[in-house]
């Protein structure tokens, strides 16, 4: 535990009732989607720049660590204390400060809900893209921290390609300024892109400044059913080929349809073995063509049912079998170990192959989903940790995917992040001088290395 001074320090620089070290709220900021749980000494809320530069100060002074978090909702631990120390909740920072329609910015702090932002500027005809399955309860920082993705990215990039400037308070409680306003910016070293999925290990975002583009005018969406992974593999592979890039290409393979199965609204043939839902945006009268062009390219590849929304409630209709998949898991096993990997989408049938292979080796169940378009894969190692090995089964099976994942030229996280979940195997994908260089930064701006240490490398690496 912090000493008492430390305690009073903290409360003079955020205010008494923005600090706690109750049982009950250090329990409330112990965790994340991961399931794995450190108490941090204190939690503390701060409301600004200021007064978090003023903590940061402190905390390298005294050596404490400071573990900055929003809605906690990621999956790799990038927000655990696990070395107890400050949880530095950001969530009074959820101000949208401006949206500029002039320039197509918007600018705002880090606590603000991704879908606030996005209904905001919705109202005024502007559309912010990225759309993590979070995107209800996430924050705009997190999703800034941990470069988050989500289904729109084939077509419209990640959250990296709308960060245009930060407001960022440094390990040592400096504040300073990356990017700016502008579409172009080439002075210095480009501090924005560094900050931007690290993971809150550089520094801590209070002000970020985001691109804008127009909200299209209408969309389309598709249900195309296969009777097999390769069908639909190649379907995609086509769609690209044929010059059509769609907002979503999402698939679900076999298994994911095994858990849904009984749950959704939509009738599933016992025949489909794959599905994917596509949806197009843009102009009214554009869309009809390209969902015309993707009909016809999908269909000699072993569709075995279709369906195209006629309305926004089919649309949500058809959107509902791949939300309910989640859901579903936990009927299958008690326990999941949920990972991300990204391979080349022409190499997607191979990976699926290959998780099977595992699946039926190990005698787990494995359920697949994702971004087809941008060969994004959740795995969804199902166990039950109560049952004697399944733990152990389950580390197996993630060190072989990733293996697997890299041998076909694809990377052990597409959006997910490293956190502590995944900084085990870093190793796999990185070599030993390339490791070197991403760890000289964090020394540098982290000397002291008191800002959510213990996450992206293991300190023996």
């Amino acid at each position: 535990m912090l000493e008492k001074r430390i305690i009073a320090i903290l409360q003079d620089i955020v205010g008494k009732e923005y600090v706690s070290t109750e049982q009950a709220d250090r329990i409330c900021y112990s965790y994340d989607a991961t399931q794995q749980q450190f108490n941090p000494d204190v939690v503390v809320r701060p409301a600004d720049a200021e007064q978090i530069s003023l903590i940061l100060k402190m905390a390298n002074a005294e050596k404490i660590p400071v573990y900055p978090r929003g809605a906690a909702s990621g999956f790799t631990g990038g927000s655990v204390p696990i070395k107890g120390g400050i949880a530095l909740v950001l969530t009074r920072l959820n101000r949208i400060l401006r949206i500029d329609q002039d320039n197509l910015i918007a600018e705002v702090e880090p606590g603000v809900i991704t879908a606030t932002l996005q209904k905001a500027v919705e109202e005024v005809g502007l559309f912010y893209p990225p759309d993590p399955a979070s995107l209800k309860f996430s924050t705009l920082g997190g999703n800034v921290a941990e470069c988050a993705g989500g289904p729109r990215c084939v077509k419209y990039g990640v959250t990296k390609d709308y960060v245009l400037g930060m407001e960022v308070v440094t390990p040592q409680g400096d504040i300073i300024r990356t990017g700016g306003e502008t579409m172009k910016g080439v002075v210095g070293y480009d501090l924005t892109k560094l900050m931007v999925g690290c993971e809150g290990t550089l520094g801590v975002i209070t002000k970020i400044i985001l691109k804008l583009i127009p909200k299209p005018e209408a969309k389309k969406t598709m249900l195309v059913m296969f009777d097999s992974i390769d069908g639909a593999a190649q379907a995609v592979s086509s769609i690209i080929r044929g010059k059509i890039i769609p907002t979503t290409l999402e698939f679900m393979d076999a298994t994911a349809l095994a858990c849904v199965r009984q749950n959704a609204d939509l009738d599933i043939p016992d025949a489909a073995r794959a599905v994917l839902i596509i949806e197009v945006d843009g102009e009214r009268e554009l869309l009809e063509r390209q969902a015309a062009r993707i009909m016809d390219i999908a269909s000699p590849l072993g569709v075995v049912h279709t369906r195209v929304a006629v309305s926004d409630e089919e649309s949500e209709q058809i959107w509902q079998v791949r939300r309910s998949v989640s859901p579903s898991l936990r009927k299958v096993n008690p326990d999941k170990y949920n990972e991300d990997i990204c391979v080349p989408r022409s190499k997607l049938p191979d990976m699926i192959r290959a998780i099977e292979a595992i699946s039926k080796r190990l005698e787990i169940p494995i359920v697949n989903f994702g971004h087809a378009g941008d060969g994004n894969i959740h795995v969804n190692i199902m166990v039950n940790r109560a049952i004697e090995g399944h733990e152990e089964k389950a580390e197996t099976a993630i060190r072989d995917i990733f293996a697997k994942t890299l041998e076909l030229g694809g990377t052990m996280s597409g959006e997910h992040g490293v956190g502590t979940s995944k900084a085990p195997y870093i190793p796999m994908e990185l070599d030993v001088a390339t490791i070197a260089y991403m760890k000289a930064i964090k020394r540098a701006l982290d000397p002291n290395n008191i800002l959510n240490p213990g996450k992206i490398f293991l300190e023996d690496q």
